[in-house]
């Protein structure tokens, strides 16, 4: 079992006892959560270089030792300040590819959406425990998702919904579908004025296609415990 923690936005935390793997970790301050919070950290996973996703990740990879991975590019863009040493395979890695820290397999997904560097990502993160994470990043619905469904049984999904810049309800819902995911939390919503403030529609939406996929809705800085499933 391994626990995973919000922030709220696009940030998370996947964690148990053999490793720890923090992703955008960008620390929205209308919820009061600062780098002392995020805790423990062995890499730090960015999908892509925009301020709200980038975040505290610098400083939580000089403060804790992590990793920092990143696709070839914004790896060294976004790490300015850490060694070579510090950034997972060197210099980052690209679509497709796959890195391990700590017993955490982590793969490497296209995402559709724009960045200064490099290209815009998502992750599967596959843990020790057997727990199966995709992170989609910023992006809109895409039918490729099909294929991450097919290649890895998805326990937990972290979708955003809420529009203008990523998916919004019905797309977050039909990705769903795409991955065959058994959970999703949403994310990337209420941050700002213009995002989805809540995560209604999308739970509707969700519910019109009566999948077989439980809605874990979470609030900032909120930890649940999952399981694999398989």
């Amino acid at each position: 079992m391994s626990d995973i923690t919000w922030f709220g936005h696009s940030a998370f935390k996947i964690s148990n006892h053999d490793v720890h793997v923090v992703i955008d970790p960008f620390l929205a301050p209308q919820y009061g959560l600062g780098v002392d919070d995020v805790g423990r950290a062995d890499l730090v996973l960015l999908t892509h270089d925009h301020g709200d996703h980038v975040g505290e990740a610098v400083t939580i990879c000089q403060k804790t030792g992590a990793m920092l991975g990143a696709i070839v590019g914004t790896a060294q863009k976004a790490a300015a300040g850490l060694p070579d040493s510090q950034i997972l395979n060197g210099i980052g890695f690209n679509m497709g590819g796959t890195l391990a820290c700590k017993g955490a397999s982590i793969t490497m997904t296209p995402a559709f959406h724009t960045t200064d560097s490099g290209c815009p990502a998502g992750y599967i993160v596959r843990m020790p425990d057997g727990l199966t994470v995709y992170h989609s990043g910023d992006t809109c619905v895409f039918g490729d998702l099909a294929l991450w469904g097919q290649l890895y049984s998805i326990d937990v999904a972290l979708l955003p919904i809420g529009g203008v810049f990523t998916m919004d309800a019905p797309q977050a819902a039909l990705a769903c579908k795409l991955l065959n995911c058994k959970n999703v939390i949403p994310m990337h919503w209420g941050t700002f004025p213009v995002l989805a403030q809540d995560t209604r529609d999308f739970e509707k939406e969700l519910a019109k296609l009566d999948l077989p996929c439980s809605c874990a809705v979470m609030a900032p800085g909120q930890t649940r415990a999952f399981s694999s499933c398989r």
